[in-house]
């Protein structure tokens, strides 16, 4: 990434908030796994339901387990699904983009029927039935949303490749002699490469909000692994008593989803000139006669 890109990214309200809500978790993923204020997993009942205050800055459950230090150590949790599920996403979407835009023609129409087929399935179903087939786990979720959010990758940048293959440098540069991997390495993957940032972006927001689904209807992480979505699934059952409580892991998903969807919308604005110059022309001043 350039710092002219960086630089654009930032420029864009959208990109600065996700910047930063992406940051504050990584950072809060990192510091859990050296430091929480209290054992995450440590039970005392003489301070269940604890509310927010010193030393428990966001109360306490039903067994006295310190909520901030509960959100923390899940945040490991939602940063490892998010980064995974990103990358298997990537990988899959590029494989199924290139063999869809640049093989022969026969497989060519073979990998769009696939694309085709998968597209019909959203992707939280697609997790949900392989979770229960092959038992919940981190795992399962990363790979069947990597896996689910991939076939959307493949569709939408299978175009961009051919446009990419058919334009005149392209063709020029094969003509010269460059061979149909050094043109992909070269020109296509890099020419197409935002638009693999922006659904990676995407990706990682599917695969977080998959993740608090799946550990919430008991598909996903286990009951004695920290997730959000575990902890949400345990404190909605005293909702009516201790609202507040539910109040803390909701946020934290929100807020990541949030925030991944308008990193992607700041990426997508970043890198597609035809919106920076619509944006220019938005808050260019007008000219009075």
């Amino acid at each position: 990434m350039s710092s002219s890109w960086l630089r654009r990214l930032w420029a864009v309200s959208t990109g600065r908030f996700g910047i930063v809500v992406a940051c504050v978790i990584a950072l809060t993923a990192l510091v859990s796994m050296l430091w929480t204020p209290f054992d995450p997993q440590e039970s005392t009942i003489r301070d269940r339901w604890m509310p927010p205050g010193w030393p428990h800055l966001l109360g306490t459950d039903d067994t006295g387990r310190d909520i901030l230090s509960l959100v923390m150590a899940g945040s490991r949790t939602t940063v490892l699904v998010a980064v995974g599920a990103g990358l298997v996403a990537t990988v899959v979407g590029a494989v199924l983009a290139a063999l869809g835009a640049l093989t022969a023609r026969w497989l060519r129409e073979a990998v769009a029927v696939f694309v085709d087929i998968l597209i019909a399935f959203p992707v939280l179903l697609i997790a949900m039935m392989i979770s229960a087939v092959w038992g919940g786990s981190l795992w399962v979720v990363i790979w069947s949303v990597g896996i689910g959010f991939g076939v959307n990758i493949a569709r939408v940048t299978r175009p961009e490749l051919r446009r990419v293959q058919q334009s005149d440098f392209v063709l020029a540069a094969r003509a010269s002699g460059l061979t149909s991997g050094q043109s992909l390495f070269r020109h296509l993957l890099p020419n197409v490469a935002p638009v693999f940032i922006v659904q990676l972006s995407w990706s990682m927001a599917v695969a977080v909000l998959a993740e608090a689904g799946l550990s919430y209807l008991g598909f996903g992480a286990a009951v004695t692994e920290p997730s959000w979505g575990v902890l949400l699934a345990d404190l909605q059952r005293y909702i009516g008593v201790h609202p507040l409580s539910v109040l803390w892991p909701g946020l934290a998903i929100t807020l990541t989803v949030l925030a991944l969807n308008l990193l992607g919308d700041g990426l997508r604005e970043a890198t597609d000139p035809t919106l920076r110059h619509r944006r220019a022309e938005t808050h260019t001043p007008g000219v009075i006669a």
